[in-house]
């Protein structure tokens, strides 16, 4: 799976604005909206918060994965955002998340959706890579490190 696929520069967020995890979906589920791709953004919302409220998505080393199904998207979408402070995730090793990728899907587009959430943590699971991501200054140069990753990987 190519992250570019599902991932335009325009869905990429640095800095982030939000101060909480909650605040932090709403305003990646706004960036997919604005850009045409959510029809529907408060049920997108509301199934990402039901899923992270289930089991969080802080995986660890400072990287968030929330992600939700839902019919008001029609393929898998990407978000990323980087906040302007590590936020608190309630993460695995219990550190706050400098990186945080949403992914949305259609229910019935579960291997798409594990597919993509493969990818996020073989890339961010690279050190080098994960560090120039988090040094990122804008949304352009984080995804300039994405793209010259995924066409070396291509």
């Amino acid at each position: 799976m190519n992250l570019l696929d599902i991932l335009s520069v325009d869905c990429v967020k640095a800095p982030l604005e939000a101060t909480d995890k909650k605040d932090a979906i709403d305003q990646l589920v706004d960036l997919l909206a604005a850009s045409g791709k959510v029809s529907d953004p408060d049920s997108l919302k509301a199934a990402v918060w039901s899923r992270e409220q289930t089991r969080t998505t802080g995986i660890g080393q400072g990287l968030a994965i929330p992600h939700g199904k839902s019919d008001s998207v029609s393929k898998l979408v990407m978000a990323i955002g980087k906040p302007s402070e590590p936020i608190e995730f309630d993460s695995i090793d219990k550190q706050p998340v400098r990186l945080i990728v949403l992914l949305a899907s259609p229910p019935d587009r579960t291997s798409d959706h594990i597919q993509a959430l493969a990818r996020i943590s073989r890339l961010m699971t690279m050190r080098d890579f994960r560090e120039r991501v988090y040094a990122a200054q804008d949304a352009e140069e984080l995804y300039g490190l994405l793209e010259s990753q995924e066409v070396a990987a291509s």
